[in-house]
């Protein structure tokens, strides 16, 4: 299969936005960071460190799948950075589009957790971090690449 448009997934702080740019950019292709589809109020609870509820996330999946359909219907090719942590959130993301690669950014609690703390301009917070790994159901049928890598490194194993 060669993909069409690649999700980007891993918990907060495993540089989602940042290698999806990258891919993006060297690809020609469309770039989407899911955050910016995310509700008023799902904002407004992560920034005060409360965990989205399966009720909460349901129309930002939908507005998710709905985008990857509708760029994959106007022959646009994208990446998308998504924490999709969960198997059920990615096979929503995936249900009824073809040619879409998942790929799995994995890096330790400490690597990325370091790297949170140095971060000012995000509502997640890094007291929030374990939870994400707690909830992370790692994928198997992604590729999977480790974050230790510098971001044009992993565009690389990306697109190899």
């Amino acid at each position: 299969m060669k993909p069409r448009f690649y999700i980007i997934i891993g918990v907060s702080g495993s540089g989602k936005s940042e290698v999806g740019k990258a891919l993006a950019q060297r690809l020609g292709w469309d770039f989407f960071d899911a955050d910016d589809f995310h509700p008023t109020s799902n904002i407004e609870k992560m920034a005060n460190g409360i965990p989205l509820t399966e009720e909460d996330r349901l129309p930002w999946l939908n507005a998710l799948n709905a985008l990857i359909s509708k760029s994959l219907q106007e022959k646009k090719q994208g990446v998308l950075a998504c924490s999709a942590l969960k198997e059920i959130y990615r096979q929503h993301l995936l249900s009824g589009n073809a040619d879409v690669q998942i790929v799995y950014l994995k890096g330790s609690y400490d690597l990325i957790l370091s790297r949170m703390n140095t971060r000012t301009d995000h509502y997640m917070q890094p007291a929030m971090l374990r939870s994400q790994f707690e909830t992370l159901e790692e994928p198997q049928d992604a590729l999977v690449v480790d974050i230790a890598m510098p971001i044009d490194v992993i565009v690389d194993v990306i697109l190899a």
